[in-house]
């Protein structure tokens, strides 16, 4: 399994550098630097907004189906066949919870009628998701990854022509992004069915009531657990926004530090796409999963640690070079936001096994306490600090969520803890900053100084034995 995880991850994030490194810095940030930073904030709340409950679009089910059919794979057709009307059901509901909450906070026209095609932009993602969950359940991880980069693809060479395709007399509208994405939703959703009913065989779409309820209520942990993570990942811009004279300023102030905090999210979630069929599978056959979890651990949390530091050390010159305004006011947030990625990382892969294990208790339980650490921390630093407060309040809450996961997944395991490994990661920590501190004052332009840390601080991990050479090639050579 642990050659499995390896070849895997190889190639999902080959496909992943390929793609979504141009969409987020190529396209995105280009789109931001157009239309400028409030109108963009304007379309990132209402984004956020959208993403935070869609969890009624889809209560669970994706997770729950992707540990299931990894387990139970014979289950597909029966499966899929019931949970397209469910989503369809799930659908209407959203749209009404959605448009029916942004009347209640007394959204403008204008935001109205943006959310309606996010929302059906979030209908169409979901349902992709859904679709590989499918895909991932059934080890098909080369055609998942290929369906994970599909969308992005779409959405560069559409936005590409209207950025730079001279194809309009007009200036490019916040709209039109959102068209794109529509488009490119649209595109993959039908090819990533046409490959899951290649697989499922023939199916026949019905309304059972009974089945609906049975999968609701096996997967309303899950809804449950994903709503929470959502609203203290997400509900930063929307207080901003909703607090603040400036709102729509402070929020796409935000969304340009936010951006590469984005863009690495991206490829840590990689590891919980991969690693939650493995898991779930291993489990069920009573397999070990200590080695696979500390080998997944090293390979996600030694790159989020070096891309934490440099953008900390570097944060004015990262922020100069990406944006055309509110770089200084950005430049602070982003490296507050960047720290908080080493603890997203690690929620990746122990809250992934500890899904996979069904743990959904002590997760949601965990989370609940992360919603109320995040908004009670917004209210307080956002009209002292603006947008500082809320990446703040999301580093604080990032933090304390990801050290309560490690340590119940200890407990729940009863993994030991290996002293020898913390006592190297703090090595590797101190020697990573002091190569920040020495790399500031190279005599170099900042790219080669910066480039010359990363490069260091991966040859140190190497030296002092946290990545193995050997250890991962015995393990693709002979790991089944």
């Amino acid at each position: 399994m642990k050659r499995k995880f390896i070849t895997n991850l190889a190639l999902v994030i080959c496909l992943n550098l390929l793609i979504k490194p141009f969409w987020i810095f190529g396209i995105d940030r280009t789109v931001q630097n157009v239309v400028g930073a409030e109108q963009y904030g304007f379309y990132f709340a209402l984004f956020n907004f959208s993403l935070i409950l869609n969890i009624f679009l889809d209560l669970g089910i994706t997770n729950f189906n992707n540990r299931n059919i990894a387990q139970n794979s014979h289950l597909l057709n029966k499966h899929f066949s019931n949970i397209i009307m469910v989503r369809i059901l799930l659908g209407l509901f959203y749209f009404i919870i959605s448009i029916g909450v942004a009347v209640i906070w007394k959204y403008e026209w204008d935001q109205i009628k943006l959310l309606t095609l996010l929302v059906f932009n979030q209908f169409l993602s979901s349902f992709i998701l859904y679709l590989r969950s499918n895909l991932a359940g059934l080890h098909l991880f080369k055609t998942d990854s290929i369906i994970s980069v599909l969308d992005r693809g779409l959405m560069i060479l559409i936005c590409g022509i209207l950025l730079w395709g001279n194809v309009t007399e007009t200036p490019f509208k916040i709209k039109w992004f959102v068209f794109a994405q529509t488009g490119a939703y649209t595109i993959t959703a039908f090819i990533a069915f046409g490959l899951v009913l290649f697989r499922s065989g023939k199916i026949k779409i019905r309304f059972d009531r009974r089945f609906i309820l049975a999968i609701l209520k096996k997967s309303y942990p899950f809804a449950l657990l994903t709503l929470l993570m959502a609203s203290y990942n997400r509900f930063d811009a929307i207080l901003l926004e909703r607090m603040l004279e400036d709102g729509s300023r402070q929020a796409g102030i935000y969304a340009q530090a936010f951006r590469i905090l984005d863009a690495s999210s991206m490829f840590a979630l990689l590891f919980a796409g991969l690693l939650l069929p493995m898991f779930a599978k291993m489990l069920k056959n009573k397999e070990p999963i200590g080695q696979l979890t500390q080998l997944s651990f090293l390979f996600i949390f030694i790159p989020a640690y070096i891309l934490a530091i440099s953008c900390a050390f570097y944060q004015h010159e990262i922020m100069d070079l990406l944006y055309h305004e509110h770089v200084e006011s950005s430049a602070s947030i982003f490296a507050i936001l960047m720290f908080g990625f080493i603890s997203i990382s690690t929620t990746y892969i122990f809250g992934t096994l500890l899904t996979a294990n069904g743990s959904l208790k002590q997760l949601n339980i965990m989370a609940v306490f992360g919603v109320i650490i995040n908004i009670v921390l917004n209210i307080i630093l956002i009209p002292k600090l603006q947008a500082k407060g809320s990446a703040i309040a999301s580093l604080i809450t990032q933090t304390f969520t990801a050290l309560v996961q490690v340590i119940i997944a200890y407990k729940v395991f009863k993994l030991r803890i290996n002293y020898k490994l913390l006592i190297l990661l703090l090595i590797f920590a101190i020697g990573v900053a002091l190569l920040g501190i020495v790399s500031r004052d190279l005599p170099y332009n900042w790219v080669i100084s910066m480039s010359l840390m990363i490069l260091l601080s991966v040859i140190l991990a190497f030296s002092i034995g946290l990545i193995n050479i050997k250890s991962i090639y015995q393990i693709i050579k002979y790991d089944k």
